[in-house]
């Protein structure tokens, strides 16, 4: 994208840099990355990245990365987003989790809602807006059009900077039909975040907290009849009217995937990073003592894991290169078919770079490499939890097999 394509029209707001591009909003974050390593074990007993570093995010751009050019945003799409949050994995996990979580809805809201909601939803600039998938709380029609909604809706990752929540419920569909899912918005004063997460497994710094909405009112406008997984691109979205951009003219689901892959891939990144210290300063435990890097079965295993990882890092790219060249063509060319296959690329992208950590780096590390608290074991950690993440272990390990296979033999 070039530089003059972020400059808004007349009467719309500028981003805070408007020179400012792709190369180097990544390269802000691949200069951020290694001050993040020495913070791990802090974000992790706070549950959620500090202060400062939310502040260097801010000033870094990253939170306008997604956000369309109307709004002031950078509208730096998919790629960009990627490469940051695989950069920002590499040196943190749990940083890494909380931001992209909380940034990457921004692609939700500028596809699916329309435009006076866009306007309100963007006002401020920077978006950061957790979402769930699974369907809580309720929600009731009042009388003047409004929604109440009320409820509390768990793994909410990206609260605790948060500037909305896009949640999902259940709605009657009349009578004698089942309920129906309902897609919400609520900006930050509606909603409040329990403090309930750092316990889990892995990714104890995520910022994965509950939010709790007590009887909010908020506009039609900011709901659609839709699950954000099942949302079926059939015509124009309301984004590529509004914005021109064909990365506002497609299902989320693709997209959604993108980023569990590109953690992966940092995630991998960092451990391979911590291995190949071990590689430079350890020597082998049984005769012939040498150093690790001379060692044929260290060579082996350090090979074998960095084949994985560049595998699944140009897997990755490549699916990204494929939606956007599918959002390119418009609805006809970005298919449900095409939907899930891109997720299963995302799959696959997410079993490589657990085969690498779990199978290679970790088994070989050596016991005080893999104590608590150090970095190849944190990440053995938070990949764990990636690996059996619902959406990993149970919609694309079954689910997206079966739906891949419909959609290729429907009639």
């Amino acid at each position: 994208m070039s530089v003059a394509s972020i400059i808004p029209g007349p009467g719309l707001p500028l981003p805070p840099e408007p020179g400012l591009t792709p190369a180097e909003v990544v390269a802000r974050a691949e200069a951020i990355a290694p001050t993040l390593v020495a913070r791990q074990a802090e974000t992790e007993r706070r549950s959620y990245y500090a202060e400062d570093t939310h502040r260097a995010f801010t000033d870094a751009g990253f939170y306008r990365i997604l956000v369309p050019r109307r709004y002031g945003g950078y509208e730096f799409g998919a790629e960009t987003f990627v490469r940051v949050t695989m950069a920002l994995a590499r040196g943190c996990p749990s940083t890494a989790w909380m931001y992209c979580f909380g940034a990457s809805h921004a692609v939700v809201v500028a596809t699916l809602f329309d435009e006076a909601a866009q306007a309100e939803l963007f006002a401020g600039g920077d978006f950061i807006c957790p979402a769930t998938v699974g369907p809580a709380g309720t929600a009731e029609r009042a009388a003047d059009g409004t929604w109440v909604v009320d409820g509390t809706w768990a793994y909410c990752s990206g609260a605790p900077y948060a500037t909305h929540f896009l949640g999902h419920t259940l709605v009657s569909a009349g009578e004698g039909q089942p309920p129906a899912p309902m897609m919400f918005v609520v900006p930050r004063e509606g909603w409040r975040r329990l403090d309930d997460w750092g316990k889990s497994l892995g990714l104890r710094g995520s910022g994965s907290h509950s939010i709790v909405v007590e009887r909010a009112r908020i506009p039609d406008r900011y709901t659609l009849p839709t699950h954000m997984s099942q949302y079926t691109v059939g015509a124009d979205t309301p984004g590529h009217v509004l914005h021109a951009n064909p990365e506002y003219a497609a299902g989320p689901l693709g997209f959604m995937f993108f980023e569990v892959a590109a953690l992966a891939v940092g995630m991998a990144t960092g451990a391979l990073d911590a291995y190949t210290e071990l590689m430079t300063s350890r020597t082998t435990l049984f005769p012939p003592i040498v150093g690790r890097a001379d060692d044929p079965d260290y060579q082996d295993w350090y090979g074998e894991a960095a084949g994985r990882i560049a595998t699944a890092e140009a897997a990755l790219l490549g699916a990204v290169a494929r939606w956007e060249a599918l959002c390119a063509r418009g609805p006809a060319g970005y298919s449900a078919e095409e939907d899930v296959r891109i997720a299963t690329i995302c799959r696959e992208v997410v079993r490589l770079c657990w085969g690498a950590v779990a199978d290679q780096l970790f088994p070989t590390a050596g016991s005080s490499a893999v104590r608590e608290g150090e970095r190849i074991e944190r990440v053995w950690r938070d990949l764990s939890m990636v690996h059996s993440h619902a959406g990993i272990a149970v919609f694309l390990n079954k689910l997206a097999n079966r739906a891949l296979t419909q959609a290729k033999f429907a009639a």
